[in-house]
C-alpha cells in the first residue's frame, strides 16, 4: 500500500504541477471569461435570481427542476473538500493557498456556465426516456458539429476517455474521501467506530440510490441548502469570536499568496508554487469548475435555454468557494489552527470550531456528514451516466451495487491514499474536458451572445428557443 500510495503521489505531483493542468485549467478560465467578456461578473444577479429566487424554469424538457439541477451539483461540490479539503491546502500551501481557490473558483465560473451550456445543448434522450449529457456526450457530438467527421473521432475517443476516468474519479472525489471524512469525524467526536459509520452510509447510500435522478433530485432540494447554512451559521460564530484577527488573517492570505509560507518550519509548502498547487488542487476538488461533472446534472434540467441553466450551474461555483470555502479558510487562519500540519488536516476544522464555541467539533462532524453524504450521492449520479455512456443501461445496477459497496471501504481507507487517488483522478478527467471547452468556446460564445443580446432580461419566446434547439439537433 505503501508503495501504491507513493505512485499516486508522484503522478499527482506531474499532473497537478506547474506545466500540466494548473496552466491549462486557469488558462482555459481566463480565455473564457475574456472570450465571454465577463459574464460571470456581469451575469451573476440574474443569474443568483434564476437559480435562488425563480427555481423552476419548466419551457424544456428535463427530470429535474433547474433549482434541483442546481442542488445536486451543489450536493457534489459542497463536501470533504470545502473542509477538510480546504485545511489539507492551507496547511500545507500556507494561508496564501486560499488566494489561489479564490481565483481558480472566480475564473471558473466561466468554465463551469460553458460546461452546462454545452451539457444542456448536446444532451440526448436515453433509452429510458431520460435526459442524459455531459462531456461524455458533448465532446463527441460538439465536435462532429463543429469539425465535421474527422472532428467527431477524436471527440468521440475524448469522451469516452472523460467517461472512464470518470467513473475512477466517482470513486475518489465522489466516495472514498467523503466516507473516509466522515468516518474520522464520528470517531473524534461522538467516538464512533469506523466500521459503524461505514455500515450506516452504506444503508443510506443504496437506499437513495434505487430512486435514481429523482430521487436524489430530492433530498439534495431539501437539506443542500439547511447543511450550508448550518456550517455557514457556525462559522460566523467562530468569526465574531476571534474578530480581531479577521484584518491580519487577510493580510496575511494575499501577501502569501504571492511570497509563500509554511504552515510549520520547514514545510515543503514554503514555496509560492507549492501554494499555487495546492490552492489550484483543492479549488477544484472543492467546486468541480472544468471537471465537466456538473455539466451531467446540468443536463437533466428543465430548461428552456442552455444559456440560463449555464448561468444557474456557475452559481454552484460562486456559493461553493466564495462562500463555503472562505468561511472554512478564515476560521482556518484566525484562529491559528491551520498552523497544527497537514497530518491534522482532517481535524483541524474541528479543533478551531472547537476553540471558539461549546461542542463546536461536533457541529463540523454533523457538517461534514451531511456535507459528505450529498457529495456521495451526486456524485453516484455523475458515475452512472458515465457508466451508461460506456456500456448502456446494462452497467447502471451494478454500477450502483459497486459504488455502495465501496462507500464503506471508504470509511475503512487510509486518508492520504484515497486523497492522492482523487487527485490523480481528477486531473485526468479534466484534462479532456478542459481540451473541448477551449475548442468549442467559439460555439459557447457565439451562441450565448446571440440568447442574451436578443433577450438580455433572460427571457426567450418559445420560437426562439425551438430555432435553437433545432439547430443543435441538426
Amino acid at each position: 500500500m505503501e508503495n501504491f500510495n507513493t505512485l499516486l503521489a508522484d503522478i499527482g505531483s506531474v499532473i497537478w504541477g506547474p506545466f500540466v493542468l494548473i496552466p491549462l485549467l486557469l488558462g482555459t478560465g481566463l480565455f473564457l471569461t475574456v472570450r465571454l467578456r465577463m459574464l460571470q461578473f456581469r451575469k451573476l444577479g440574474p443569474a443568483l435570481r434564476l437559480a435562488l429566487i425563480k427555481r423552476k424554469d419548466d419551457g424544456g424538457a428535463g427530470d429535474i427542476s433547474q433549482y434541483q439541477a442546481l442542488t445536486t451539483a451543489l450536493a457534489a461540490t459542497v463536501g470533504v473538500g470545502n473542509i477538510v479539503g480546504v485545511a489539507t491546502a492551507i496547511a500545507l500551501g500556507g494561508p496564501g493557498a486560499l488566494f489561489w481557490m479564490w481565483i481558480t473558483a472566480l475564473l471558473g465560473m466561466a468554465s463551469k456556465y460553458s460546461e452546462a451550456f454545452l451539457g444542456v445543448r448536446y444532451r440526448v434522450t436515453d433509452a429510458r426516456g431520460e435526459q442524459s449529457g455531459g462531456p461524455q456526450y458533448y465532446l463527441h457530438r460538439g465536435f462532429t458539429e463543429v469539425f465535421g467527421r474527422t472532428g467527431g473521432r477524436i471527440g468521440l475517443v475524448m469522451s469516452i476517455v472523460f467517461a472512464v476516468f470518470a467513473v475512477l474519479a466517482s470513486f475518489g472525489i465522489g466516495n472514498m474521501t467523503q466516507g473516509n471524512a466522515v468516518a474520522t469525524q464520528m470517531e473524534n467526536s461522538f467516538g464512533v467506530p469506523h466500521i459503524t459509520t461505514g455500515i450506516i452510509l452504506f444503508v443510506l447510500t443504496g437506499a437513495v440510490l434505487l430512486g435514481g435522478i429523482r430521487s436524489i433530485g430530492r433530498v439534495t432540494a431539501g437539506f443542500v441548502p439547511l447543511m450550508i447554512l448550518l456550517y455557514v451559521v457556525g462559522g460566523m460564530v467562530v468569526l465574531v469570536v476571534n474578530a480581531d484577527q479577521i484584518p491580519g488573517a487577510f493580510g496575511q492570505i494575499f501577501s502569501d499568496a504571492f511570497t509563500g509560507t509554511s504552515a510549520v518550519g520547514g514545510f515543503a509548502g514554503s514555496a509560492i508554487l507549492y501554494a499555487i498547487q495546492m490552492g489550484v488542487a483543492r479549488g477544484i476538488f472543492s467546486n468541480e469548475s472544468g471537471m465537466g461533472s456538473a455539466a451531467i446534472a446540468a443536463a437533466a434540467a428543465k430548461t428552456s435555454h442552455p444559456t440560463r441553466q449555464g448561468l444557474v450551474s456557475m452559481t454552484q461555483t460562486f456559493i461553493d468557494t466564495i462562500i463555503v470555502v472562505t468561511f472554512t479558510g478564515l476560521v482556518l487562519v484566525t484562529s491559528g489552527t491551520w498552523q497544527e500540519g497537514g497530518d491534522r488536516a482532517g481535524t483541524m476544522t474541528a479543533d478551531a470550531f472547537a476553540g471558539a464555541m461549546p461542542d463546536g467539533d461536533k457541529l463540523v462532524a454533523v457538517s461534514i456528514a451531511f456535507f459528505a453524504f450529498s457529495t456521495i450521492l451526486g456524485w453516484s449520479y455523475y458515475g452512472e451516466r458515465c457508466m451508461e455512456r460506456l456500456v448502456g443501461a446494462r452497467g447502471v445496477i451494478p454500477y450502483r451495487m459497486v459504488f455502495t459497496c465501496v462507500v464503506f471501504i471508504g470509511a475503512v481507507t487510509e486518508l492520504e491514499v484515497v486523497w492522492n487517488f482523487a487527485d490523480v483522478m481528477n486531473g485526468l478527467m479534466a484534462i479532456p474536458n478542459l481540451i473541448g471547452l477551449l475548442l468549442l468556446s467559439g460555439l459557447i460564445v457565439r451562441e450565448t451572445r446571440r440568447y442574451l443580446d436578443n433577450d438580455p432580461r433572460l427571457t426567450a419566446t418559445a420560437a426562439q428557443v425551438e430555432e435553437f434547439m433545432e439547430t443543435g439537433r441538426r
